[in-house]
This record gives structure tokens, sequence and C-alpha cells, in this order.
């Protein structure tokens, strides 16, 4: 978090970010991603996470499989077309049930 907040205080084309919120409580995560897009709606931001909050944010999501493109769209298309994708997005939820 500290190299991310060292990173934010520059104004940048482009910021990498790898599972930056993976700690954070939904509501803190939420925040974060917020703000983040509305301060730096310029930007592009490449972001490694496989949160639910992260992901419905990304205008363009690649799914990983092996080493591998498995598939590429938004939340909404690898919802209806990914197996991995939907496995990531419902996991959480069905494991706890």
């Amino acid at each position: 978090r500290t190299a991310a907040a060292r990173m934010l205080v520059r104004d940048a084309e482009l910021y990498v970010f790898d599972d930056l919120s993976s700690a954070l409580d939904v509501e803190t995560e939420q925040k974060l991603w917020e703000r983040m897009f509305q301060r730096r709606s310029d930007a592009t931001c490449l972001v490694v996470s496989h949160r639910k909050t992260a992901l419905t944010r990304a205008d363009h999501i690649i799914v990983m499989k092996e080493g591998r493109i498995e598939a590429e769209g938004t939340s909404e298309e690898l919802l209806e077309r990914s197996a991995t994708f939907r496995e990531l997005w419902y996991g959480d939820e069905r494991q706890s049930e």
C-alpha cells in the first residue's frame, strides 16, 4: 500500500496495481476504486485482481488460465461465456454455502 501511495502522488498515464485491494473490507475497497477512477479518469490502469469491485469497473478484462489467455471482454460478457470467469466471480459465494 505504501508503494501505491507513493505512485499516486504523481500524475501518470499508466498505473499498474497487483491485487491492491485484496486485504481491504468491501466498503473501503469500493471507496478506493471509486476515488481512483474519479481522479485518474484520463490514465490507463492495469489491474491484476480477482475482486468483483475491480472487475466490474474494468472496461476490458483478460482471463488467464495456465499461462494462456482464455477469454477477453467485460465482466458481463465474460459471465455469459467464460466458465473460468464464472468460477472466479461466484467462487467465494459458493464456498460459503
